[in-house]
């Protein structure tokens, strides 16, 4: 009897935006675009108003995209693969009511408190992960799901009222101590940049970033080249669950307490600035100096809004159309590329 043996598994496809000159210009002049756009929009809002370029409301800016930013950077793994994830916003209020159940309420120590609210952020990818990859259930549905439960549970465990971190040491410290002695740059700052600097390694520099761009650009190509496309998609929303709940983290601590009924509507704003960097909805393509361009363009829009007084109802308004023509420029990219 003979033993057949088993060829082993070829290398997944090159992703494309390593793989072509020509798609390697077009990301560049894509975040070019969108860094010429944050340009034009600080222009805009410096000559409208005075009190817009001042060191005191750009550290706020650079604060309120903290929040965003960490969530977009995770959701970038995410779409790049052609998934979606709407339960990040409420995934991260559960992350932070986690973490005021686990200090405060609990009394561990700090550390283990913030590890536990982070966890539960990887938790939730995984299981979203597994919702996708096992079950088959469409990345929409699935996160919806999950979305749904997060924000339940977060009511739920809080008792539907505020943790606050009210004599906690060093917790408020997280996101609002000085991270550099002399300049105002709170530490979530630092935070989101090393987040930053963390997701571009992964990415450009591993097997889990190469894979995503596999998955994203032709996953049954991928799986037929021997690749487990459904271990690295629980790997890749693993990942960006630990993203969420580092988000948690630190707009707990940014507020100093854990707000149950905050959350809903982070996760389009987190999505929105993915798009605005240049990731493409239809996955294959994107990265995270373009989400961070994107986060840096949604916090000064709506920053810039705020300052001329414009009325909250106008204001969504303005972020809906930058999400239309953002989404609508995606679909034109995509039907160019296929035309060429």
């Amino acid at each position: 009897m003979s033993v057949q043996s088993e060829a082993p598994p070829t290398p997944p496809p090159p992703a494309p935006s390593s793989s072509s000159g020509l798609a390697v210009l077009r990301r560049g002049l894509q975040q070019l675009l969108a860094f010429a756009t944050l340009i034009v929009l600080v222009i805009f809002f410096s000559v409208a108003s005075g009190n817009f370029f001042t060191v005191t409301n750009i550290v706020g800016i650079l604060l309120s995209t903290a929040v965003i930013g960490i969530l977009a950077l995770g959701t970038t793994f995410v779409i790049i693969t052609g998934g979606i994830d709407l339960s990040i916003g409420t995934g991260m209020t559960l992350c932070s009511v986690v973490t005021g159940l686990l200090i405060v309420n609990a009394g561990l120590p700090l550390p283990l408190g913030v590890a536990g609210g982070i966890l539960t952020g990887a938790l939730m990818g995984f299981l979203n992960g597994v919702n996708i990859a096992f079950l088959r259930l469409p990345p929409f549905i699935a996160t919806l799901a999950m979305m749904l439960v997060a924000q339940g549970l977060a009511l739920v465990l809080s008792g539907v009222r505020p943790i606050y971190f009210l004599g906690v040491s060093g917790f408020k410290e997280i996101a609002l101590a000085v991270a550099i002695p002399g300049v105002a740059l709170p530490m979530a700052v630092v935070i989101l940049f090393a987040m930053a600097a963390l997701a571009w390694v992964i990415l450009s520099q591993t097997i889990l970033g190469r894979y995503t761009y596999a998955i994203g650009s032709n996953e049954e190509a991928t799986r037929l080249s021997g690749i487990n496309t459904r271990a690295w998609k629980i790997a890749i929303y693993s990942l960006a669950g630990l993203f969420t709940g580092v988000a948690g983290v630190v707009i707990a601590a940014r507020l100093n307490s854990a707000q149950p009924q905050l959350g809903v509507g982070y996760e389009l704003q987190a999505i929105a600035a993915v798009i605005i960097g240049g990731t493409s909805l239809l996955g294959g393509r994107g990265s995270i100096v373009g989400t961070l361009i994107g986060a840096l363009i949604m916090s000064v829009l709506i920053n810039g809004l705020r300052i001329l007084a414009i009325q909250p109802e106008w204001q969504n308004v303005v972020v809906g159309l930058v999400i239309l023509i953002a989404v609508f420029t995606d679909s034109l990219r995509q039907r160019r590329s296929s035309t060429a």
